[in-house]
C-alpha cells in the first residue's frame, strides 16, 4: 500500500496570523513554503516525495491568486491517491484585521492605494468561497501569537500514538457558537448567577460562583453525564486516531455557568490524567478590550 504524502494548505486574510501558522507547522516537523505560485504546487507534487509532510501557504498576493483556480486546483489533487491534502483557513473578525494593520501602519496588500477597511472588506469577500470549504478553521481574533501556537499544535501536531487532546471552551450564545466544536452543551437552563448582585461582576472562575451554579438541582445529573459521556468516547475516538477532541459548553453571557461547568469537566478529565487545555473566549475578549483602552 502507498503511503500518502500530506499537505496543508494554509490561507486566510492578510493578517489573521497566516505566517505565524506556517512557522508553528515548520516547527512541528512539516516542510513549508511560503507565498507559494498555485501553478507550482502540481509541479511540486512531481517530484521526488519525502517522508515529511508540507505546509504551503497560499494567500491572494501570489500573482496567479483566484478563487476559482484555488478550488479547482484542491478538487485536482483530491483526486491523487498518493496525497492526502488539507486547508487551513486562518480566519479573523474585521475590526480585528484592521486594528493590526493601524497599529503596525502597513497598506493592505489587496489594496494598497485605499484605506485597510476597504482591503480587508475585498480580500475577504474574495477568500470567502475558499473559507467555506476549508477542513480546519481557526479564528485568530482572540488570540496572541503563543494561544494561536497552542491553537495550530492541537490540530497538526503529530499523533504521538495514544494522545489524544481534549479543548475544552466558554462562549456566549450570543456571539455564536466557536468554530471547529465537536461537541457543544447548552448550561442556560443552570440557576444564572447574574441576578445575584454580588456575583454579577464575577466570572465562573470564582469559587463562589461555581457554587451558585453547583447548587442548581440540576447541576450534578448533568455534570456527570457529561463526564461519563466523554470518558465513553475519548478512548473511541483515541482508537480512531483522533488527535483533538473540541467541546464547548455555552452560556447567555459565557461568563457564568458555562465558565464554571467548563472550569469543572476540564478538572476532572485532567485527574483522569486526559490532556486538556481550556479557553473561556468571552473572558478573552474582556481582556483585549481591556488591554486595548
Amino acid at each position: 500500500m502507498t503511503t500518502q504524502r500530506r499537505i496543508v494548505l494554509v490561507t486566510g486574510p492578510s493578517g489573521a496570523g497566516r505566517s505565524t501558522a506556517i512557522r508553528v507547522l515548520e516547527d512541528l516537523g512539516f516542510e513549508a513554503i511560503d507565498n507559494l505560485p498555485m501553478g507550482l504546487l502540481l509541479r511540486l507534487l512531481e517530484g521526488p516525495a519525502t517522508d515529511r509532510p508540507m505546509a504551503l501557504g497560499i494567500d491572494a498576493r501570489n500573482r496567479d491568486f483566484s478563487t476559482i483556480g484555488f478550488i479547482e486546483l484542491i478538487a485536482k489533487v483530491q483526486r491523487m491517491d498518493h496525497v492526502d491534502i488539507s486547508t487551513l483557513y486562518l480566519d479573523c473578525d474585521d475590526e480585528v484585521l484592521v486594528r493590526r494593520f493601524s497599529e503596525t501602519r502597513r497598506r493592505h496588500p489587496v489594496a494598497s492605494d485605499s484605506s485597510p477597511e476597504t482591503g480587508v472588506r475585498q480580500e475577504k469577500e474574495l477568500l470567502d468561497p475558499i473559507r467555506e470549504i476549508a477542513d480546519t478553521l481557526i479564528d485568530t481574533s482572540p488570540l496572541n501569537v503563543h494561544q494561536l501556537r497552542e491553537e495550530v499544535e492541537r490540530w497538526f501536531a503529530p499523533k504521538g500514538g495514544r494522545h489524544l487532546a481534549v479543548s475544552i471552551e466558554s462562549f456566549s450564545y450570543k456571539r455564536g457558537l466557536p468554530r471547529g466544536l465537536d461537541m457543544v452543551f447548552d448550561c442556560r437552563f443552570l440557576a444564572n448567577p447574574y441576578w445575584r448582585p454580588e456575583l454579577r461582576a464575577e466570572d465562573g472562575r470564582n469559587p463562589d460562583v461555581a457554587r451558585y451554579v453547583q447548587s442548581d438541582a440540576n447541576y450534578a445529573p448533568f455534570f456527570d453525564r457529561v463526564v461519563d459521556l466523554l470518558e465513553l468516547l475519548l478512548p473511541a475516538y483515541r482508537a480512531e486516531g483522533k488527535a483533538h477532541l473540541s467541546v464547548a459548553f455555552g452560556c447567555t453571557g459565557g461568563q457564568h455557568r458555562s465558565v464554571a461547568t467548563a472550569e469543572a469537566v476540564a478538572k476532572a478529565l485532567a485527574e483522569q490524567g486526559q490532556q486538556v487545555a481550556i479557553r473561556h473566549r468571552e473572558m478573552e475578549r474582556r481582556s483585549l478590550n481591556v488591554r486595548s483602552d
